[in-house]
């Protein structure tokens, strides 16, 4: 984990049909700006999905392609976390007071297209027993690249 909390940062896409996975830096995680410069960088001519796991505690996901689209998972995190307070300042929607709310803000369509449906992605991000990386994990494998995800996922935890 880096300075910033950011645990890792995934992108998939489509190009001809066929799914891509990669592992982005760290850095990347940063900030909401470093991370829409690193999808814009990769080659999804529809555009690139990237999940930013923080603190093993919550996700922000963004889609890149005209207008980013995005979503975070758990809008208490704008409390301590900096990207999550700048997806909230970029949706309009205002840190909350309690900070016992847990709940998603965003965009809970942005994966339709990808097969993960808005009652599906709504149920995997109300399980609290799951980590980011278990929510990646489902959402990879519901889309066809769980494997290479898993890959990803597994070579990161163990430090390759």
């Amino acid at each position: 984990m880096d300075d910033a909390g950011v645990d890792f940062v995934v992108a998939l896409w489509r190009d001809e049909g066929e799914w891509a996975a990669i592992s982005l830096p760290l850095e990347s995680g940063d900030s909401l700006h470093e991370l829409e410069n690193a999808l814009r960088r990769l080659p999804a001519p529809t555009g690139a999905v990237g999940f930013v796991s923080v603190a093993d505690d919550f996700l922000v996901i963004a889609r890149s392609g005209g207008t980013s689209r995005l979503l975070l998972t758990d809008v208490s995190a704008a409390h301590d976390w900096p990207i999550a307070r700048e997806v909230l300042d970029r949706l309009g929607i205002p840190v909350p007071d309690d900070l016992d709310e847990f709940a998603p803000a965003g965009d809970l369509t942005l994966l339709n297209d990808f097969g993960v449906h808005v009652d599906d992605l709504g149920a995997l991000l109300d399980d609290i027993d799951l980590y980011p990386d278990e929510v990646v994990a489902t959402i990879a494998e519901r889309i066809g690249v769980g494997r290479a995800v898993d890959d990803i996922l597994s070579a990161l935890a163990s430090g390759s």
